[in-house]
């Protein structure tokens, strides 16, 4: 399903950039996400949905597709599976920015996402009212922590400059022939994330789905305790 949506930032749109395409600095913006480790360019970590009493958990990974700085677009590819093994999501994200002015920037936000599982019950409907709230609460969570203006400081005391110390000129040393060093796991400890609450989220629209199966099981409970008397 495609799933777009939009928000706007207080910031110019080269400050929005920088921000926008620091997956560690934003990350703990994001409802439900927690990013576990880094190893080159590929971000791995979870999201935690609930359902009512249902809690499920998608661990995954990302990685930037494109990073457009001139047209000031960018393409995120991210996929994951429901560590239960209940069902698995991928998607294709792309974020485009537009100066609002010399201080705002407006963010379009394009998902091609896809979902299997008990979170694809719910339909294009709710799951796109859902994403709208929750990219609602990320630009909120955005503007409030890494956005905010800095705190007022009292003025810094500057060290004295010492004179340059001259050091005698060495021979040149022959360079040794470049090894491409192994890729690192770099391990992240951020705060566990507080699941995205569906039914909270959604609101109206997921009640009107639920509704007519409770209706239901309502009408059959009548009906088995109706023949209970006549027996």
């Amino acid at each position: 399903m495609d799933l777009s949506n939009e928000f706007t930032v207080d910031v110019p749109i080269e400050r929005a950039w920088a921000v926008l395409t620091d997956v560690e600095t934003i990350a703990p913006c994001l409802p439900g996400a927690q990013l576990q480790e880094i190893e080159g360019d590929e971000y791995r970590g979870i999201v935690k949905v609930k359902v009512g009493p249902i809690t499920a958990q998608y661990k995954g990974k990302a990685h930037f597709v494109e990073q457009d700085q001139v047209n000031y677009r960018v393409v995120l590819k991210g996929e994951g599976r429901d560590t239960r093994g209940q069902g698995n999501a991928s998607a294709l994200i792309t974020a485009q920015m537009v100066a609002a002015g010399p201080s705002s920037t407006t963010v379009t936000v394009t998902t091609d996402l896809t979902v299997t599982g008990k979170v694809a019950q719910f339909g294009r409907g709710v799951m796109a009212d859902v994403s709208g709230k929750l990219m609602t609460q990320f630009a909120d969570n955005l503007s409030s922590t890494v956005l905010a203006p800095p705190t007022e400081q009292g003025p810094i005391e500057e060290a004295p400059v010492e004179a340059p110390i001259e050091t005698p000129v060495e021979a040149p040393i022959e360079e040794a022939p470049v090894v491409e060093a192994p890729s690192v796991v770099r391990k992240l400890d951020l705060p566990e994330p507080e699941a995205i609450d569906l039914m909270g989220t959604a609101g109206a629209p997921l009640l009107k789905r639920v509704l007519p199966a409770v209706g239901m099981l309502a009408l059959v409970l009548l009906i088995i305790r109706a023949l209970r008397h006549r027996d």
